[in-house]
């Protein structure tokens, strides 16, 4: 009886938190969709920045493309694939423009509008590379939002980039 007492809790503890996991995942996923459209901003330097979203494979992967131009008039070009990972776990695929590819996990806040992927894998990478360890996703309105990037540029150098965007106002009517 004594451990029926203590199993129980736990077995309700554990189902708890799997059903709040599996609705947070899926509620992030749902909330990211929710930017499918076109976007343009400005990043941390100043320099215009283009993005978009859009729904593939079904509805099962949203799919972030961003673009921009460098000083030096080089263009740069992100993917970013973000799909659930079964219902409890809501991961993102970053290609970046090194040719790296980083997986990162997603961790939402208790408002929802904050959305954290952080690294936990990375594929054709050196200890030279610079690869993704951090994308903060913030939900400021239905037309505006920030995307908060972190990388290590080799050796462990971090450096940020903070996008900040709206949804151009073709995609707004």
């Amino acid at each position: 009886m004594k451990s029926l007492r203590i199993a129980l809790p736990l077995l309700l503890s554990f189902t708890v938190t799997a059903a709040f996991a599996q609705i947070s995942a899926q509620k992030s996923f749902d909330q990211l969709k929710s930017l499918a459209g076109s976007w343009e901003g400005k990043d941390s330097a100043g320099r215009p920045v283009q993005a978009s979203f859009r729904d593939v494979a079904r509805d099962s992967v949203l799919m972030s493309e961003v673009q921009r131009e460098f000083h030096s008039g080089v263009k740069s070009n992100m993917i970013s694939m973000i799909h659930l990972d079964g219902p409890n776990r809501l991961l993102l695929t970053h290609y970046c423009m090194d040719a790296t590819q980083t997986r990162m996990a997603a961790t939402t806040s208790a408002d929802g509008k904050t959305i954290t992927f952080d690294f936990f894998d990375d594929t054709n990478t050196t200890p030279d590379s610079t690869n993704t360890r951090r994308l903060i996703f913030t939900i400021v309105d239905a037309n505006h939002h920030t995307e908060d990037w972190t990388f290590f540029a080799g050796r462990g150098k971090e450096t940020k980039e903070l996008l900040d965007l709206h949804r151009t106002e073709a995609a707004q009517k």
